[in-house]
């Protein structure tokens, strides 16, 4: 992989211009923090993710690990890809899983059953036991009101918390990674992104994606006017019918709370066309943990979520 490089004369597109921002957040990062480090789902905004910290530091490699917080509640396809890109790259994987601290008493499993908002104390344990002090996320700010607010370099407190009162002005891209001891820097380089961007930019640079972003035949039923998959994680109730469904999956998370949506797109391509014709982000539209109250995220980021 090589950095981009521009014919002179050559127009710049939208895409261009996003990427090149991102590509300087993580070379911005790079030279002025310690330990950084890329949170890596396999999930497809994680995987432009990792596609742009690649061409930042083209010809070496990247120089961050990756760490994913692990709700035991995920799709396999989706480990399945993580583990094999982590293997085909060389790159150090840290793994954070809600599983081990439920069995062994640090957290509690919800009564609805859902993992998702487990997620922000093993994440901040591993943040302080490997002295993480900036940490790379794929959120952006159409996807939700509280993600809308937050900077590009968003300071977290000791606890690892957010205060959307308290953030710096990031004026003509100036970035102030400044933060005391046991604080750290949670990073967006997709924050001015669009889901429709993200698609465009896997269709312009063929990046390869877990298949359940595609249409694919899968057991459903329907709750709350979301999709969800038969599974060990989310099962039907009294009243809710099964049904083969040809469907693919906008966002992937925890299985218990993350619904498909019906399609027959097959390829990056249709998908844009797709996504073009939505009304509705893709987590409000699959996302039933997000729909706990309408400052559902908001306070989770408070708390030191993603």
């Amino acid at each position: 992989m090589t950095t981009p490089t521009r014919t002179p004369g050559a127009t710049v597109t939208e895409l261009d211009a996003l990427e090149s921002e991102s590509i300087f957040v993580f070379r911005e990062v790079a030279a002025e923090f310690e330990r950084p480090v890329i949170l890596f789902s396999g999930g497809k905004d994680s995987i432009v993710m990792l596609h742009l910290a690649r061409k930042a530091f083209a010809p070496a490699g990247v120089p961050f690990t990756l760490l994913h917080v692990d709700t035991g509640h995920n799709f396999p396809e989706v480990l399945a890809y993580r583990d094999a890109v982590v293997k085909q790259l060389g790159l150090r994987l840290e793994v954070a899983g809600v599983e081990e601290y439920i069995a062994d008493g640090r957290l509690r499993e919800r009564s609805d059953g859902t993992r998702n908002q487990l997620q922000t104390v093993p994440l901040l344990d591993a943040i302080n036991a490997h002295r993480f002090d900036a940490v790379f996320g794929g959120g952006r700010r159409d996807e939700e009101r509280a993600r809308a607010k937050e900077r590009i370099f968003s300071l977290r407190d000791e606890f690892g918390q957010w205060d959307p009162r308290n953030q710096r002005p990031e004026l003509w891209s100036l970035y102030n990674g400044k933060h005391r001891p046991g604080e750290h820097v949670r990073v967006f380089p997709l924050s001015n992104w669009t889901e429709l961007d993200i698609w465009n930019y896997i269709e312009r640079e063929q990046i390869p994606l877990p298949s359940i972003y595609y249409a694919h035949e899968r057991d459903v039923f329907e709750r709350d006017g979301m999709l969800l998959a038969v599974g060990p994680y989310s099962q039907p109730r009294d009243g809710e019918t099964v049904a083969q469904r040809t469907v693919r999956y906008r966002t992937v998370g925890d299985m218990s709370c993350t619904g498909a949506v019906a399609s027959d797109a097959t390829s990056a391509a249709e998908v844009v066309i797709e996504v073009a014709a939505s009304e509705i982000t893709e987590r409000g539209a699959t996302r039933a943990d997000d729909r706990a109250s309408e400052a559902a995220m908001e306070d989770r980021k408070r708390e030191g979520y993603f």
